[in-house]
């Protein structure tokens, strides 16, 4: 049987992450398996949409080469699953009927999509938007024309439609909430979003609910529960996802939401560990890379022996989406906080800053987005603002930045 010092369980962006962190450490571990249920090596999900619309070629999503992995000294097994882990004896076993022992384990398996018990949601022409063979399926269907549904109006959603509006479907985004993107931007924001997506000819619809979804054996149309009804020949679920515990919950370790870890990213088994959107740590989930980032860099300190713990920080948003710039941080819903607002309309250019005991708490900015990463800086130091407030909304001048630098 052969036997590593840390086996990695999931070869996507977290668990790259994590390798290209313990690349650069002093004394990683020595023996380094990956294993990764996708063929072929990791690979940029958030590159998804413009590899969906043609608009970038497969390889430039790739993270690494295969070489890259032998260069570093990790050992790579794509195309197989694990399918259980023994914890009592430190081994793992998977699809293709291999056991393997580990000192380490690194669960980085993910998510998995939410998928609504929707009435019709097994019939042919019914995808998500999650991986890389979603990707093809999805590109393979829309270069064929034709009418898509996408049932979800959150960053996935959004991105999926705009790629198949690219390749030539008319493309209806419906949207429970009053408004798209309701947890990152308000209702203004979301409006002058709503109405650029129109002009490319988008529809979309907000406030709605999918009652069914219709068809014989294939999908042809969307019944709403307003009684409406939408011809489709491809439908689209974005609405969320889900932490992929089921290795965990079967190995016996602490699961809630996701595998539950401590501030060291350690499971209710002392030899395993959890990072990235499967993982659970003091209540939180995770769905955007930069807290996976910093789980992935403590993670690697902690491996090689350094002492380190996982601390939330406050994380900006943004849409990937050419020709469309949005951003948001912090408490945007803040109660009892001070609005400063700007609007542009001809420009497009909309910003709202949040301000409570004289410190930025919430920023929302659609157009010109450019002061976005100062006003996260300002956001995540809580620096006082007060000094220079009737200057936040368009940046400090140069000689207000020189005597701040003083």
């Amino acid at each position: 049987m052969k036997h590593y010092d840390l086996i990695i369980i999931g070869n996507g962006m977290a668990g790259h992450r994590l390798l290209t962190e313990l690349s650069q450490q002093a004394s990683k571990p020595r023996s380094v398996l990956v294993i990764g249920e996708e063929p072929g090596v990791a690979y940029n999900r958030i590159l998804l949409s413009p590899l969906l619309s043609g608009e970038m070629e497969e390889i430039s999503a790739e993270l690494s080469t295969e070489q890259w992995y032998a260069e570093q000294g990790f050992s790579l097994l794509t195309g197989e699953q694990v399918v259980s882990i023994e914890p009592r004896k430190k081994q793992v076993v998977t699809s293709a009927g291999q056991t393997i022992g580990y000192e380490k384990l690194v669960l980085a398996t993910g998510s998995r999509p939410l998928l609504p018990p929707l009435e019709g949601r097994e019939l042919e022409g019914v995808m998500s938007f999650r991986n890389w063979k979603d990707m093809q399926q999805l590109r393979s269907i829309g270069l064929g024309g034709g009418q898509a549904v996408v049932i979800g109006g959150g960053f996935l959603g959004l991105e999926a439609a705009e790629g198949l509006r690219k390749l030539g479907m008319q493309v209806t985004v419906l949207q429970r909430a009053d408004y798209l993107l309701n947890r990152q931007l308000d209702q203004v924001a979301a409006g002058l979003l709503q109405d650029e997506l129109s002009a490319r000819g988008m529809a979309v619809l907000t406030g709605v609910e999918t009652q069914s979804l219709q068809g014989d054996g294939k999908v042809e149309r969307v019944l709403l529960k307003d009684g409406r009804v939408l011809p489709a020949n491809l439908v689209v679920i974005a609405t969320g996802i889900v932490p992929r515990t089921e290795l965990a919950q079967e190995a016996g370790l602490q699961v809630r939401q996701g595998i539950c870890v401590n501030r060291r990213l350690r499971t209710s088994d002392a030899a395993i560990h959890a990072l990235g959107e499967c993982c659970e740590c003091q209540g939180n989930t995770y769905g955007l890379v930069a807290p996976i980032w910093e789980q992935a860099r403590v993670l690697a300190s902690l491996l090689s022996g350094e002492d380190d713990n996982y601390t939330e920080n406050p994380v900006a948003t943004s849409l990937k989406i050419s020709g469309i710039s949005l951003y948001s941080c912090g408490d945007i819903d803040a109660t009892d906080a001070t609005e400063q607002v700007y609007m542009d309309s001809d420009l497009k250019d909309y910003r709202r800053l949040l301000i409570k005991n004289d410190r930025l708490v919430g920023v929302v900015l659609y157009g010109d987005i450019g002061l976005g990463p100062w006003y996260f800086d300002l956001l995540k130091t809580q620096q006082a603002v007060g000094q220079w407030r009737e200057q936040l909304m368009f940046g400090l001048s140069d000689e207000s930045a020189a005597s701040e630098a003083a």
